[in-house]
């Protein structure tokens, strides 16, 4: 059974001048089953030409052929899949001897029927040839638009076991310019042994497509696969936000008010949005771009924020300017950028002026690198100053007991499984949970930190058995990131954890942890320090790269995740705040996840969601005291 924490109000008036407003109710882009990315849509489309007829051969494999072989691995796909996700089946090949033009949906996107799906496949016959790029073209108009324009990622999943006989629509070219049509879409490849020409052709349509090329040598291999491709389209990054274009240049750029925003961006794209600020307020902008999981790109692609001013003579300002890259090209994952309007103590800067400021977000990309649009989410908060005459306790820029070194939960871990991004990260407290992760793929968790205390954690990656008949090793890389509440990306580059190591399937742990949370290391200079700042949700995002598709001989690699919050927590951010619950141990925490509370929960941040009767809109509640915190174990 899970336990939720109690809060408790500390700090009085002090609290309640600390809370920060996230404005009109920012709307998700679709609320459906929580199993199912709000508007994404999968169409297989699956090769039914004469060479399906063909023995599988290997160890082992007696007589089976090639089709039987796919229709075991697509029943164990459509299997896993979420309840609800919308899926259907195209295939060519599989009515006439010949033909260019043998292709037909022989299941339609629709909310999944596994029975139908399953029945579809088992009434192939192989017999034709291979239009590989017509069938593409089909698919992509057999995926229904998103309703109401949400972004979603919609997925065509190609399985084939040889090039395209056809050459007329060249798949290659099919794919890029299906790519360049709309946002979220993507095209993944499975190639069922398969080599030379064949696979390069079929390489070049994930590329193109924006997707992944997956190798499949053998039977198992296909329905892993299989797997992979078909559960990470239905996994993606649940976006949410009211939507807001922003514009090329200063002039009629959007304004936005403390909320939750969505755009998108191209290459080489920078997008201007306003905001009015007032002088005493710390204002926190962060964007989140969502390419397509293991979608192409360059180590040093990078997203750009910008906080700018305009001067009397109409010169650009920067308050402040964030980038954050990949720091790999296996493929791309979420990239979140964060900027800040703190205003100074002695208020000399020009950023500490009322009126309008402009955020700025700046996309750049090397060739080579994926050319779709990308979602944007953007967040925007007001954090209210301390009221007169508060004095605030010294910063805290040092890690001390919660350094590399510092023990985290040991024990026997609790299964769990991680959200798509900030808007659904599972809930978590000091404790050791068991999850899984897919290749390219990043799970996200929060959990409560207050003031005095700062988060300490390990991420295990223990030995993955390789793939059959697997003799060169493979190099992937695993990640973890820490964001703050504001979804202030910290630690990159500090030099004092292990937050990105190569990954080959042998065991490795990652480390990592933030300062304890001062209201005073704002001021701090190191960016690390800085961003530390506020109570409440901090997040955890952890990513196994794409190349991991070649190690294991399962779909998911586990992980053990060892989580700590070290420090008594502070009622507040005050000099000599008392201790918040006098009761609890320096550290304690329930062992249990709690239920998503939306992505700004926490002291000091809109922390209550609800859903609006007839509307479905996602309500963040505002002037939430910053000195509310969950009790642990009963109610002061």
């Amino acid at each position: 059974m899970t336990t939720r924490r109690r809060r408790t109000v500390a700090g009085g008036a002090l609290a309640g001048a600390l809370a920060l407003l996230l404005g009109p109710a920012p709307q998700a882009a679709a609320e459906e089953d929580p199993g199912a990315a709000p508007g994404g849509a999968l169409v297989m489309v699956l090769d039914s030409s004469g060479s399906m007829a063909d023995p599988v051969g290997g160890a082992g494999a007696g007589s089976r052929t090639r089709m039987a072989a796919a229709r075991e691995a697509i029943g164990t796909v459509v299997d896993g899949l979420p309840d609800g996700h919308p899926t259907g089946l195209r295939v060519y090949g599989a009515d006439r001897t010949s033909g260019c033009d043998d292709t037909r949906l022989a299941e339609p996107v629709a909310p999944l029927d596994r029975a139908g799906l399953k029945a579809a496949v088992a009434a192939l016959t192989p017999k034709g040839d291979t239009p590989i790029g017509l069938s593409l073209r089909k698919a992509a108009e057999d995926l229904p638009k998103p309703a109401g324009g949400a972004l979603a990622t919609r997925t065509i999943l190609l399985v084939s076991d040889g090039e395209d006989t056809c050459g007329t629509p060249e798949p290659c070219e099919v794919a890029a310019d299906l790519a360049r049509q709309g946002v979220g879409l993507r095209i993944d490849t499975v190639g069922f042994q398969v080599a030379g020409r064949a696979r390069a052709e079929l390489e070049c349509v994930a590329e193109a497509g924006n997707g992944h090329y997956y190798d499949a040598p053998d039977a198992d291999a296909l329905a892993r696969q299989l797997q992979r491709a078909a559960r990470l389209s239905a996994d993606g990054y649940r976006l949410r936000g009211t939507p807001a274009r922003g514009t090329p240049g200063r002039s009629g750029a959007p304004d936005l008010a403390p909320g939750q925003y969505l755009d998108t961006i191209g290459p080489g794209e920078k997008r201007y949005y306003a905001s009015t600020l007032d002088a005493d307020s710390t204002a926190h902008f962060a964007a989140t771009a969502v390419p397509q999981p293991g979608a192409a790109v360059d180590t040093v692609d990078k997203l750009t924020t910008s906080l700018v001013w305009l001067s009397s003579v109409g010169d650009e300002g920067s308050c402040e300017t964030r980038s954050e890259i990949f720091h790999q090209d296996e493929g791309a994952v979420p990239l979140t950028s964060s900027v800040a309007r703190v205003p100074t103590r002695t208020r000399y800067s020009a950023c500490d002026r009322p009126g309008r400021f402009w955020l700025t977000v700046e996309r750049t990309s090397k060739p080579g690198s994926d050319a779709a649009r990308w979602p944007l989410e953007l967040f925007l908060g007001v954090e209210k100053p301390l009221p007169a005459g508060t004095v605030p306790a010294r910063s805290e820029p040092e890690y001390g007991a919660g350094g590399p070194q510092a023990a985290v939960p040991a024990g026997e871990p609790r299964e769990v499984r991680g959200g798509t991004g900030f808007n659904d990260a599972t809930e978590l407290t000091a404790g050791a949970w068991r999850d899984r992760l897919l290749p390219a793929q990043t799970r996200w968790y929060k959990v409560d930190v207050g003031w005095g205390q700062q988060l300490r954690y390990d991420v295990e990656f223990g030995d993955v058995p390789a793939a059959t008949g697997r003799t060169e090793p493979v190099h992937s890389s695993v990640a973890t990131e820490v964001y703050t509440p504001a979804r202030r990306p910290v630690g990159t580059g500090t030099g004092v954890f292990d937050a990105r190591k190569v990954y080959t399937g042998q065991p490795t742990e990652l480390r990592m942890g933030t300062v304890p949370v001062a209201w005073t290391n704002r001021y701090e200079p190191d960016p690390n320090v800085t961003a530390v700042h506020l109570p409440g949700s901090h997040y955890i995002a952890v990513t196994l790269g794409a190349d991991a598709a070649e190690i294991p001989g399962d779909p998911e690699i586990g992980f053990v995740l060892r989580v700590g919050v070290l420090g008594q927590e502070k009622a507040g951010p005050e000099h000599h705040a008392r201790v918040a619950d006098p009761e609890a141990p320096a550290g304690a925490g329930e062992s249990a996840p709690g239920a998503d509370t939306g992505g700004t929960s926490g002291a000091g941040w809109s922390g209550t969601t609800a859903l609006a009767a007839g509307g479905g809109a996602l309500l963040l509640l505002t002037a939430v005291l910053l000195g509310v915190r969950r009790a642990r174990g009963r109610a002061r």
